[in-house]
């Protein structure tokens, strides 16, 4: 046992996605394709006598996280850091679930391979219905495409062969356990629909074409995100939703060329690690 470890584990924004229920929550998850960021998430995990955590310096209640330490067996104080904004569609909860697997690991010298701690954190997330692949992508790092759902064991990954400059806007918070729990068989064709078209073109424009018709045929535009893509599309740029949060994202400087004053970041080529 050491007296503590830290993960850095990639933001990451799903571009379209299809939900894929299972009784086994390892096998449940999603299809779908996204960006990591090199805006990330760090977790650091300490041994203690009860279990806390904290979210850049604040308590905070993140149940894929307590549901993580309870599967590896340990008390801990978990404390993470980062500049996404919580809940609107950046991968925070499954990226402390996965820094806090990753780190808790090496933290208690629990030996378990990074499958099995992708696997935990993946299951965890699920069961507390707050993402469905935010943790398998973020494993893995660049611009992943999930072919089908589930934790590391069953999910068959690929990936976009690029890089980018990735600018977005947040304009405020969607719940992910809302729409989850809602009648998702329009979200999942629309899901199918867009995963088809990058699977048979890999591309970056490709992905976001896709998912911007998927965010619209699922019927998720917020007024304020249909708004920016509208004014990126007027500048001759590409722009989409992030998966789920009422935020615009863009692939270049679409969103700066419109006008708009963007958090300006990068693919991230990476998966999470730990440091």
């Amino acid at each position: 046992m050491t007296d503590e470890a830290t993960a850095f584990v990639p933001g990451h924004i799903t571009g379209f996605f299809s939900s894929h229920p299972d009784d086994d929550p390892t096998k449940a998850g999603s299809r779908g394709a996204g960006v990591t960021l090199a805006e990330g998430v760090e977790v650091t995990v300490r041994p203690a006598s009860q279990t806390t955590v904290s979210l850049n310096d604040g308590s905070i209640d993140v149940a894929p996280v307590g549901r993580v330490l309870d599967a590896l067996d340990v008390t801990a104080s978990v404390s993470a850091a980062t500049d996404l904004p919580l809940g609107a569609g950046f991968g925070v909860s499954g990226a402390m679930a996965l820094g806090a697997a990753l780190a808790a690991n090496r933290a208690f010298d629990r030996r378990l391979s990074a499958n099995e701690l992708v696997t935990v954190a993946h299951g965890a997330e699920v069961q507390s219905g707050t993402g469905l692949g935010d943790v398998v992508a973020q494993a893995r790092g660049g611009v992943p495409i999930r072919l089908e759902p589930g934790g590391p064991q069953h999910n068959l990954m690929d990936a976009i062969p690029a890089q980018a400059r990735v600018e977005y806007v947040s304009f405020g918070e969607l719940s992910t356990e809302d729409v989850l729990a809602g009648n998702t068989n329009r979200l999942t064709e629309a899901g199918k629909t867009a995963l088809s078209r990058v699977v048979g073109e890999p591309t970056l424009r490709s992905f976001v074409y896709a998912s911007r018709a998927f965010a619209r045929e699922a019927g998720l535009l917020t007024d304020r995100v249909r708004g920016a893509i509208l004014d990126v599309n007027d500048v001759d740029g590409e722009a989409s939703m992030a998966m789920l949060g009422d935020t615009v994202f863009a692939l270049g400087s679409g969103l700066s060329d419109a006008g708009y004053d963007p958090v300006v970041t990068r693919t991230h080529p990476a998966g999470a690690t730990v440091r």
